[in-house]
Parts: C-alpha cells; structure tokens; sequence
C-alpha cells in the first residue's frame, strides 16, 4: 500500500512538474503590427509571427475599417458616438492614425495599443475579436507636436504583470492595469544615468520612436528607431545607455522588438523589408532572421516572453511544485505592483469559499500586517490598506487558508 502511494505520489508529482515546465516555456509566437499592402507609413494590419519559422499570418484585423464596432473597455456597452477628435481623425477604426505601439497582456489574451494620433488606450481581445476603447485620455495631451515627442511609440508588459508605455521624448512613463477598472499612471520622466556620454535617451536624433521589451528584473529596455540601446529601471526610472546595435544595413531603423524564444530580440523596420534581425543583448549584434514569404514593413512586434536577465535564478523543480497554485492557474493576483497611495487590491478568482489569511513582511521578516478575508464569491476582490507610515521598499505578500496552508506568495514594491 504505502509503494502505492509513492508511485501515486511520484507520479502526480511528475505531471504537475511537466505541466509547470510547459507554461513555462517561451512563446514562439508574436503579434505584428504591419502597413497596408505596398502602403509603407499606415499600420493598420494586425498579424501574427512565427518567431520559429519566419511566417507572417493573414490579417487577424483590419484596422481601418471605418464601420468598426467598438466597446466601452469599462462598461463593456457599444460605442455609438465616435466623433473626430482634435487632430482630425475618425475615432471609429480600430487603427485610425496608425498604431506605433502594441503590447500582448497573455493573461487576458489581449492586445494593448495606442493609435499614435488620438490619445486614447485601447485593447483587442483575442479571443472574442472584439475591440474595446478606454473612455479616458491617456497621456492628457491630445495636441501631439509637431515634432512628434509626445506620440505613444514604445509599449510591453513588465514582470510585475503591468503594463508600460513611453513616450518618444521619454518625459512621460505610463504605468496601466488590466483589471475591471483599469489604473492609468503617468509615473513622470525618465532620467539620464549620469555615464550615459551624453547620449541621452531625451534626444530626438538618437533616441525617438522604437520600441520597448521588458525582462524578468524590473527593467524596460528602450530599442530606439536609430537603433540605440537603453535599459530603463522601472523603479528609479533611471536609463542607462548601453550602446548601438550593430551589424544592421544602412538605413534600417529598429521599429519592432520582441523576445524570442531563444532570449535574443527579434527586431523588425518600418521602412526596411530586406529582412528581421535577432539582436543579442549583450553584444547588441544583429544577425539576419529569414523570412519566408513576405517581410511586411512592421511599426511593431509583442509576446509574452521577457528577456532574462541572468539576475534571477531559475526555478528548480521543488520551486517549480512548491509553487503551483500561482503560477499556473492565476487563480489569486495583486495589483496594482509597484504600490500606490499605500493601497493594493488582492484578488480570489475561482478558489474554495472561506478565510484566508493575507499577511505583509518586510524583507527581514517582520510583520506589517495581518488581515482575514473572507471569501464568499467566485470572484472577490478585497482591498489591502498599509499604514501610511510605511516604508517604501520591498515586502513580502504570503496567502494562507483556514488551515494555514499557503496557497499564494508574491513580492510587492512599495513607492
């Protein structure tokens, strides 16, 4: 009996860690925004890339069309007044101005834009290919420049599961959250690292336009259209100028970045189409990525995967198992992270109904609060205040149930 259980054990054990290994393998896939057929400058064409192959997708949506249906993102009600907004365009299509900016929320199966001329966030959901429009502002700045620094350009999803989108001046860092009432922060300027050798990611010449990939870190990294190279700490805001990416062809402009599945970033241009590139981070060498068919002009590209950095160790197998709940099913979230105001909200999605324990440590154990929620509904969220003395930092989040079993632990950033 007990040789049974083992293998019961063993074996349970085995499926759990093979269903682990597999969510965690890098997608081979991302989304491609793309111009009009033989149209270079009108990004409207939302595609898909097969980072393995070298395959564009058909269209999944033709952003243009002038009679899209589209759906308050908060109320979930369909628009039916769309208007012209002040700087002249139709704010009924989808891609309406073009879209230099898109980013992939997997847990949601959303893809997050911005059109670069109305300042407006919006979302298409994957699966029910609909599209919804936020019904705020995004950057507060509908007039864009004439020189283009307030545009919308560089958008991903960071480690903390937010979203993040810059400006071409980088003046303006926006944080975003992808719950029910989602949270638009303008998290303010980024900041030169005093060694950048005057290379500053402010300067229109070397440091417009691009897009933007995030690692498992904390970090941003800034691929700039004149193919330079910046790592942004989210947390200080500080931007550090790595360098040029090398061995590109003369007059290809970095427009698109995202993660491959082999940790290198897959770069693709707005006005080249001889080719992509992979570019490794550490060297910032570029190496030609074959395409079989057509090379579509590509304003921008998203995945899921972030870049690791090397600074995280990876997961065992008993962290792999010891961690289950979370990491696969999603089934308890925190947001927003980084902390605001001294207040976050924690979710239950799906769990048993009862109490549970959520208890806040700071790095050296020590407790900051301990408080019981008690779980009636299939989704509940229940908000967490801290004191307003607290320090800003990091702190350790730890979830358990009745019977003092943890089914949930996570890091938070205090600011």
């Amino acid at each position: 009996m007990r040789k049974g259980l083992l293998s019961v054990s063993l074996l349970t054990g085995a499926v759990l860690l093979t269903t682990l290994l597999s969510a965690q393998q890098a997608s081979k896939v991302a989304y491609t925004m793309t111009d009009v057929p033989q149209q270079n400058g009108n990004w409207v064409y939302l595609r898909t890339l097969n980072m393995e192959t070298g395959t564009f997708s058909g269209s999944l949506l033709n952003g243009s069309a002038d009679q899209q249906i589209a759906f308050d993102a908060t109320t979930k009600k369909q628009i039916t007044d769309f208007g012209i907004n002040k700087m002249g365009f139709n704010q009924q299509p989808a891609f309406s101005s073009g879209v230099a900016a898109i980013a992939f929320d997997s847990k949601h199966s959303r893809i997050y834009y911005t059109p670069m001329f109305i300042d407006q966030l919006r979302y298409y959901d994957i699966k029910s290919q609909q599209v919804y429009y936020l019904a705020v502002p995004f950057t507060n700045s509908p007039m864009k420049a004439s020189n283009q620094g307030n545009i919308i350009t560089r958008m991903a999803f960071a480690s903390d599961g937010n979203g993040y989108a810059m400006t071409n001046d980088a003046t303006q860092l926006l944080r975003f959250t992808t719950n029910k009432k989602p949270e638009i922060v303008d998290l303010g300027a980024i900041v030169d690292d005093p060694n950048n050798k005057g290379v500053s990611i402010h300067n229109s010449c070397s440091s417009f336009g691009g897009d933007m990939i995030a690692d498992d870190d904390g970090n941003l990294y800034v691929f700039s259209a004149r193919n330079h190279v910046f790592k942004v700490n989210i947390e200080s805001k500080v931007a550090t100028y790595l360098g040029a990416v090398t061995g590109l062809p003369n007059g290809f402009t970095i427009n698109a970045a995202a993660v491959n599945e082999n940790n290198q970033v897959l770069v693709g241009s707005a006005v080249e189409t001889t080719s992509l590139f992979t570019v490794d981070v550490k060297t910032l060498v570029a190496t030609t990525f074959k395409i079989n068919g057509t090379v579509w002009h590509t304003s921008d590209l998203a995945t899921s995967n972030l870049y690791e950095s090397g600074n995280k160790p990876k997961a065992t197998t008993i962290d792999l198992i010891s961690r289950g709940t979370d990491l696969g099913d999603n089934r308890i979230s925190i947001f927003p992270n980084p902390v605001t105001n001294n207040q976050f909200s924690i979710q239950f999605s799906n769990v048993e109904t009862g109490s549970y324990t959520v208890q806040v440590t700071d790095m050296m154990g020590r407790q900051i609060l301990q408080q019981i929620v008690n779980v009636g509904s299939e989704n509940q969220t229940q908000s967490i205040k801290l004191q307003s003395t607290t320090a800003r930092g990091m702190y350790l989040i730890k979830v358990t149930d009745q019977s003092s079993k943890s089914v949930f632990d996570t890091k938070i950033v205090l600011q």
